[in-house]
């Protein structure tokens, strides 16, 4: 499955997406974990230390942020869309 990813993120993981296994009924919460076990600097960058998504980060499913479905529980199919947004300053 790939996730697309961008800013910051894009320069920790070295480019636009990054290619994680997906496996029947995994959980947004289980493609988390295999981003992190390639790329270790991204859980500083994705999750509090109580392991919650940041507040500015932004996990969307086929354009919907997992904060207005189940959060990390969310199942992802195969064919899903997923992107990954740090939090973005600017003015």
């Amino acid at each position: 499955m790939i996730i697309k990813v961008f800013a910051t993120f894009r320069e920790i993981c070295g480019g636009k997406t990054i290619q994680v296994d997906y496996e029947d009924n995994s959980r947004i919460g289980d493609l988390l974990d295999e981003v992190i076990s390639q790329f270790p600097a991204m859980e500083e960058e994705i999750f509090t230390t109580d392991r919650q998504v940041k507040q500015h980060v932004h996990v969307f499913i086929n354009g919907r942020n997992i904060i207005h479905l189940q959060g990390l529980e969310t199942i992802v199919k195969p064919d899903d869309q997923l992107a990954l947004f740090p939090p973005v300053a600017g003015g």
